[in-house]
């Protein structure tokens, strides 16, 4: 005798198999409808290239995203440390250390091999020439041409960006980024921790201020590292589209929106004006 099923069973097996047919016919799109659960990577790639054709901000991170160096280190081999700087950037790009810490381990260290008001001044003429990930400056014109505020948000440092700034026609007042100190004699006292890029959790919190000050909707924000995401994932980013043309980082590969090796794939995204 075949078993006996209720009306309540056989119900739940015709809704199953409705939900499974639906799931079989749309897709994992359908899954993630009905079930919940995070988009697919495709699905995450087409939100991010969605969001950028209609983003009223765009927020760069500047080394190894807008040109090719870390200004940090090239100052650090004007001073004899680069290998250590360098060392440490990794570490708070990777988010193993708190940016504040290596802020401050980077710059003493600097400091202690003779960085001097006037030094620093010799350094940045001549390391500070920028050297332009490809792609990048016809992104920002395009951006601009569609009426995108563009926005430069870095650890690095002002010195180091304000020449980056003026090329892409960027104004001061959208530059996020640190300031050295020195006291009367020119010697080094710090730097200015009142910026909110001196800090972690800094970039998301400059983005959060531009959302209330300027009322964003679609607000994109580009990078190379963890500080960088952070935007998107503690702070109010639409989309975080990682760049690894410079140093593909493991994290943000797979935390990416839209993970990018060339701001070509961006330009094929943004048509000319």
């Amino acid at each position: 005798m075949a078993p006996v099923t209720s009306k309540r069973g056989r119900s739940r097996i015709v809704a199953v198999c409705l939900v499974a047919g639906v799931v079989t016919l749309l897709g994992r799109s359908a899954t993630t409808f009905f079930f919940g659960g995070s988009k697919s990577p495709e699905d995450k790639v087409e939100a991010a290239k969605d969001n950028l054709l209609k983003a009223d901000a765009a927020f760069f991170d500047v080394d190894s995203t807008v040109v090719k160096t870390e200004g940090i280190d090239l100052l650090g081999k004007c001073f004899g440390v680069m290998k250590e700087i360098s060392e440490l950037t990794h570490a708070a790009m990777n988010g193993n250390v708190k940016f504040q810490d290596a802020m401050n381990d980077r710059l003493q260290l600097m400091a202690d091999h003779g960085m001097t008001e006037e030094a620093l001044e010799k350094c940045v003429k001549k390391e500070g020439v920028p050297r332009w990930t490809d792609g990048v400056r016809e992104v920002v014109k395009r951006l601009h041409a569609r009426g995108v505020d563009v926005y430069l948000v870095s650890g690095g440092f002002r010195n180091m960006i304000n020449p980056i700034a003026e090329v892409l026609d960027i104004p001061e007042e959208n530059i996020y980024a640190n300031t050295i100190l020195f006291d009367k004699e020119g010697n080094y006292a710090g730097f200015n921790r009142k910026e909110p890029t001196s800090a972690s959790g800094g970039k998301p919190a400059v983005l959060k201020m531009m959302k209330k000050q300027k009322k964003y909707k679609t607000m994109i924000m580009f990078g190379d590292g963890a500080t960088d995401m952070d935007a998107r994932t503690k702070g109010p980013a639409a989309a975080f589209i990682g760049y690894g043309g410079v140093t593909a980082r493991p994290k943000i590969v797979e935390g990416a929106d839209w993970f990018v090796y060339s701001f070509k794939e961006i330009l094929n995204v943004l048509p000319e004006s």
